[in-house]
């Protein structure tokens, strides 16, 4: 929840797939960028010019990795098995939500755009516990929506 100073606590911050939390998940990060593209020439004198070029934004997430929750029961929120079945093994593209979806009020901010699941990796440490990253690529518009309650 937002703080008086207006800084936010970064557990109000997730990934949503198609809605739906990642399960477990302990980090969220949204890069957004701005290509350039090079337009330096001879009458340069010897400074590199650019102009714009293309955006694009990706997403990662780190998330505890579990088949059941803490009672043994199928897990309600998006797991890794269901991100692989459901979006790398049918090729499928779907609706990413980076922000807070649950939460409603002045300023809440979230980005949603059309994804692609890039990458995974899971990491199994000794006497620790499992994790995995998961990785999205954005296709097209990234949506910004700003919450005026």
């Amino acid at each position: 929840m937002a703080a008086s100073d207006g800084q936010l606590n970064g557990t109000e911050l997730g990934v949503y797939i198609g809605g739906v939390l990642v399960a477990y998940s302990t980090n969220a990060t949204i890069n957004i960028n701005h290509g350039t593209r090079s337009t330096s020439n001879k009458e340069s004198a010897g400074w590199e010019e650019s102009a714009e070029a293309y955006r694009s934004w990706d997403v990662s997430c780190d998330a505890l990795y579990a088949w059941l929750d803490p009672a043994g029961s199928a897990i309600s929120n998006t797991t890794l098995s269901d991100m692989f079945t459901a979006y790398v093994y049918t090729r499928a593209s779907f609706t990413l939500t980076w922000g807070n979806t649950e939460s409603a009020g002045d300023g809440w901010t979230k980005y949603v755009g059309t994804a692609w699941m890039t990458s995974a990796s899971i990491n199994g440490p000794n006497e620790d516990t499992a994790t995995f990253t998961v990785n999205f690529q954005g296709s097209g518009d990234l949506t910004q929506t700003i919450d005026a309650a």
